[in-house]
């Protein structure tokens, strides 16, 4: 449910109200009891997610994906570099293994 600002023209007061949104819009200002109330068109918060399991890196823009695929593919060349490294360092530990039943 979101929350709108109003205001009063009779008074000036300014408060919040939590209401739904299918709920009419509020005449009667609760501190002058005037129907002089007018809500306020507001910029909105986005969304507020509670709780853990929500990243800031889960909802990127489109153009960071494509920057990082960009960037990925000619470390890609880098990366295929490192995975050749990682597979003389599996070689050695099998002869390790082998070393140790004799």
């Amino acid at each position: 449910m979101p929350t709108y600002d109003y205001r009063c023209n009779a008074c000036g007061h300014v408060f919040e109200e939590f209401q739904m949104m299918s709920e009419p819009e509020l005449k009667k200002c609760p501190e002058c009891k005037k129907n002089k109330l007018e809500r306020l068109i507001g910029g909105g918060a986005g969304f507020l997610f509670k709780g853990s399991g929500y990243y800031l890196t889960d909802y990127r823009s489109k153009s960071y994906s494509e920057a990082k695929k960009a960037d990925s593919g000619s470390g890609g060349s880098g990366s295929g570099d490192s995975g050749g490294d990682t597979k003389p360092k599996e070689k050695p530990k099998e002869k390790e293994k082998k070393a140790k039943p004799d």
